[in-house]
C-alpha cells in the first residue's frame, strides 16, 4: 500500500494497477473509504469529521493526485502529497 500522504491520524494511500475511476484510499483506524479524484464520490465508513478533512484535502490536492494515479497505473513510485495543514 504506498502511503502518499498522512495527516491528523489519516492515512492516504493509492494502490498500483487499481481498478478505475481514478481514486485513493483513506484509513482511519479500524474506517476505511474509497475516493473518487474527480467527482469525491466516497464508498465506505468514515467519521464525519475525518472524512470532511479527507475531502477538503483532497479538493487542494485534486492534480496531485490525478498525477499520482497515472502513475500508479504504470506501476511506477508515486509522489507524496503535502498533508492537510
Amino acid at each position: 500500500m504506498p502511503e502518499i500522504s498522512r495527516f491528523l491520524g489519516i492515512v492516504i494511500a493509492m494502490f498500483w494497477r487499481d481498478h478505475a475511476p481514478p481514486h485513493f484510499h483513506a484509513y482511519y483506524g479500524d474506517y476505511e473509504i474509497e475516493v473518487a479524484i474527480e467527482t469525491g464520490v466516497v464508498t465506505g465508513r468514515f467519521p464525519k469529521r475525518a472524512l470532511r478533512f479527507v475531502l477538503e484535502w483532497m479538493e487542494a490536492h485534486q492534480d496531485e493526485l490525478l498525477m499520482d494515479w497515472e502513475l500508479a497505473t504504470q506501476q511506477k513510485p508515486l509522489k507524496q502529497i503535502a498533508p492537510l495543514e
